[in-house]
């Protein structure tokens, strides 16, 4: 079933995953998946690793999802190191497994790169968009930033980067990290004002890990809400209490976001799902 369809009914739950990176792995993923199911999300998403590098393991794993779990899946494509050739590859090999729904990426640069050093078919995500949607059948997910891309050079650019790409056929959008409610309220306002009517669901990303979090944050160039800054550090030398603190952080993020009227909560797992499991209990979902 195409994602945009389910949004037409219902407010949303679902996850990302990612493919095993090491050999023997799979295993502990099918356990990972099996656990996630029991919550009915209305989709699992499955990402590409970075420059395609698991390209061949993550349609692997969209196709388990989809077919061994009867769960709807979301198959991460990534186009930066990619000609037309290979992304029409690709999308034949989704097609022939069932996979219906694309999440469609411009991928992070190497280090070092500038999009300048690219002459590539694709140099932004809309180019891939737009390749997509002349690829009869696909219903196209689109990655959106509440506090602004870090390439853009402000948040009003940011947005008319945004409705490009939702003109080009972007069904839907889900968001990349953010920790403040507030910002997506803001970010919401911003779209609407922009005429962006597509669903837009918020991401939450559990913190477990202190150097991670704060390594993601710079990544992305967005500073961690100062309350929160301060209560972590105090925690820096207890990670098992650091994990408790962002369940819980997790937990009111997603309960608000949830009274508000966010479409969904979308869940980066990072493959954790005893982590997940213990934050949707504390919200409610059996």
């Amino acid at each position: 079933m195409k994602i945009k369809d389910i949004l037409s009914e219902k407010r949303t739950l679902s996850f990302e995953i990612f493919p095993p990176k090491k050999e023997g792995e799979f295993e502990s993923l099918v356990m990972t998946i099996s656990q996630l199911r029991k919550y009915n999300p209305d989709w699992i998403s499955v990402t590409y690793g970075a420059g395609g590098s698991t390209k061949d393991k993550s349609v692997d794993v969209a196709s388990v999802v989809k077919t061994f779990f009867n769960t709807e899946v979301l198959a991460h494509l990534t186009c930066i190191n990619s000609n037309k050739e290979e992304i029409k590859e690709i999308l034949g090999e989704l097609k022939r497994r069932g996979i219906e729904n694309v999440l469609a990426l411009r991928g992070d640069l190497p280090n070092g790169k500038k999009l300048e050093q690219y002459q590539n078919d694709f140099n932004y995500a809309s180019d891939l968009v737009s390749f997509v949607k002349r690829s009869n059948g696909f219903c196209i997910g689109g990655a959106c930033y509440p506090q602004g891309h870090l390439e853009s050079l402000s948040l009003e650019e940011d947005i008319e980067n945004l409705k490009k790409k939702v003109d080009a056929g972007t069904d839907f959008l889900i968001t990349q990290l953010f920790l403040d409610n507030e910002k997506f309220y803001e970010f919401i306002e911003r779209t609407e004002k922009a005429g962006i009517k597509i669903p837009i669901i918020p991401g939450i990303m559990p913190i477990t890990n202190y150097h991670q979090i704060k390594k993601m944050a710079a990544l992305s160039g967005h500073e961690l809400p100062k309350k929160l800054m301060n209560k972590l550090e105090t925690l820096e030398d207890k990670p098992e209490d650091i994990e408790r603190y962002g369940i819980h952080y997790a937990a009111l993020q997603a309960d608000e976001l949830r009274t508000n009227g966010a479409r969904g909560i979308h869940f980066y797992c990072m493959n954790k799902s005893d982590v997940v499991s213990k934050i949707l209990n504390m919200i409610g979902y059996k």
